[in-house]
């Protein structure tokens, strides 16, 4: 089959290609079988020929998310089977170095000030990384690929698309990044035993959002004779959630033009303040940064929704189902709202996720090991695991799990080692229900849930409410990016005042001050751009319709 990546037109995004050299097509049902030689007995030296002597092995560092998800007797985010795999099998030595998930461009910041930022960053942040390229924190990556790259520059040839999310205007490409397909990300959980506890429906407003809430907290859903249940984690994914069920995205196309979500923005923080008011929240909400207080919450049977992120989504549940093996959870269609009816942030069928440090010591080993990453071996046992200690062959040509409960403890948490994987290339195999044991009562449970927000957040009818992705956003000129820079703590600290300050400020009074706020700092030149951005680039850009129109052939 021919390989090339186009447009076929300018509302339809399609990958043509052909599957991984060592796939194969399963019956015509579009799955891909991973490459049947195991990826452990993958080594740096892979794929050279002669008797030329092994070359000599680089010393990198690179990040890690930390998400304090993983087991205890797994070791820790920089120092674990996986990481001790990588560097037996790969390249060069590499140093992890573990970044808080949820206050990365925080620990990235002081690290880049202190001269100690790692060699190669990974960061899902495409705005972050903006500002750090224009910073110049970060290497123009042209040169290094066309010279010191195999894998990595035959997946560009295969697929432009990753280089042309990479590419700035400078014309120089300053990231590496991955092909993901359609998938889900965000997923409102709901626990559905209360639901129907409390006699309930699925919300389908933001009323009935509110209703059910309310209800969470003051009706005793446990069951237990105290008041001691909260309705909802409004920070991090939870606070994401809120933000698409108002629309509140910054910017929305409106009758061809482009307009900022500012009412949106005042609806979704008044929703927000109700419930801190009337107690429905936790009311140190704003001290939970990273959502870890709410997900506790959830897993501790106190919290009756919960926005969960995909990588600790699964992890998340089956911790709750080992506490409480009788809570039913469901993850549910995001309410209607006045703006109308929208779905939580999907993933990013053609993803950004790393880039090198301006001041690597070495690129060219850091080079060699992403090519390394890629490596169809490397990806294969990321995805998978070791093949005959954690998966082997299945009847339909996709792994199969050896021992599901050995593997929820060696693999649900490796999700951010994988962020240079292209699962799309697997098909239907790299799902992650065919991880999962449909005879396993737990596993069953997620197997369904994961039908139900594929369901309801995959469907272009009810799609996110974002312009595009935010990866796929524009990226600002340096100076318009430092005045959204210099101003972001200050706007958001206008709307926390209101949310936690009873009659003294309204939401409308935070909303305006902000405003002058933003206009005082520069802020209509960066409105503008965006605005005379889209008036230019609203046909050939990839836009959210397009994302929901993704495909893989």
């Amino acid at each position: 089959m021919e390989t090339r990546a186009r447009w076929v037109t300018a509302t339809a995004l399609v990958i043509t290609a052909s599957l991984l050299a060592a796939g194969c097509s399963n019956g015509g049902g579009g799955e891909a079988a991973p490459p049947k030689e195991s990826g452990g007995t993958s080594t740096a030296g892979e794929g050279k020929t002669g008797d030329a002597a092994p070359e000599a092995r680089g010393s990198i560092t690179a990040s890690i998310y930390d998400r304090g998800s993983i087991p205890p007797e797994e070791g820790t985010a920089d120092n674990n089977r996986w990481t001790k795999w990588l560097v037996e099998n790969g390249p060069a030595d590499v140093k992890f170095v573990p970044v808080p998930r949820w206050e990365s461009k925080e620990k990235f910041n002081v690290m880049f000030a202190s001269g100690s930022a790692p060699d190669l960053i990974f960061e899902y942040d495409t705005a972050y990384r903006n500002e750090l390229i224009s910073q110049k924190q970060l290497m123009p990556l042209n040169d290094l690929i066309e010279e010191h790259s195999v894998e990595y520059k035959a997946l560009l040839e295969k697929y432009p698309l990753l280089r042309k999310v990479a590419t700035r205007e400078d014309g120089n490409m300053y990231e590496f990044g991955r092909l993901n397909g359609l998938l889900t990300n965000h997923i409102f959980f709901v626990r559905k035993d209360w639901l129907d506890k409390l006699g309930l429906g699925i919300p389908q407003t933001t009323e009935e959002l509110y209703a059910a809430a309310e209800a969470f907290v003051k009706r005793d859903p446990d069951g237990n004779g105290q008041a001691d249940t909260l309705a909802m984690g409004v920070t991090a994914v939870g606070d994401a959630i809120l933000n698409e069920i108002f629309q509140n995205v910054g910017y929305k196309a409106v009758d061809g033009g482009l307009v900022k979500t500012t009412e949106n923005n005042i609806a979704k923080h008044n929703f927000v303040k109700k419930l801190y008011d009337n107690g429905l929240i936790d009311k140190d909400f704003l001290t939970d940064k990273n959502s870890e207080k709410a997900k506790q919450d959830f897993i501790n049977g106190k919290l009756g929704f919960y926005g969960a992120n995909g990588g600790e989504a699964y992890a998340t549940f089956t911790a709750l189902k080992a506490n409480f093996p009788d809570a039913k959870v469901m993850a549910i269609p995001l309410p209607a709202s006045e703006f109308g009816r929208f779905s939580p942030v999907i993933g990013n069928p053609v993803q950004a996720t790393a880039a090198i440090n301006a001041n690597a010591k070495d690129p060219v080993a850091v080079m060699k090991y992403v090519d390394f990453l890629v490596r169809e071996s490397t990806m294969t046992t990321l995805q998978y695991g070791i093949e005959g200690e954690h998966y082997k062959a299945g009847d339909n040509g996709c792994p199969t799990p050896i021992d599901t409960e050995k593997n929820k403890k060696e693999q649900s948490w490796t999700a951010d080692y994988r962020m240079l994987v292209s699962a799309a290339l697997f098909g239907e195999c790299a799902h992650f229900k065919n991880q999962l044991n449909p005879e396993d009562p737990v596993d069953a449970e997620y197997l369904e849930i994961i039908k139900q927000a594929d369901a309801a957040y995959l469907n272009p009818e009810t799609p996110m409410a974002d312009l595009t992705h935010v990866e796929q956003m524009p990226t600002l000129p340096k100076d318009l990016q430092l005045i959204v820079t210099n101003t972001a703590e200050q706007m958001k600290s206008f709307m926390q005042q209101a949310l936690i300050g009873g009659s003294k400020v309204t939401v409308e009074q935070a909303a305006a001050d902000s405003q002058a706020f933003w206009e005082k700092a520069g802020g209509k030149q960066v409105d503008d751009w965006y605005v005379d951005w889209y008036a230019n680039h609203a046909e050939d850009w990839i836009l959210t319709k397009d994302i929901y129109e993704f495909k893989i052939e």
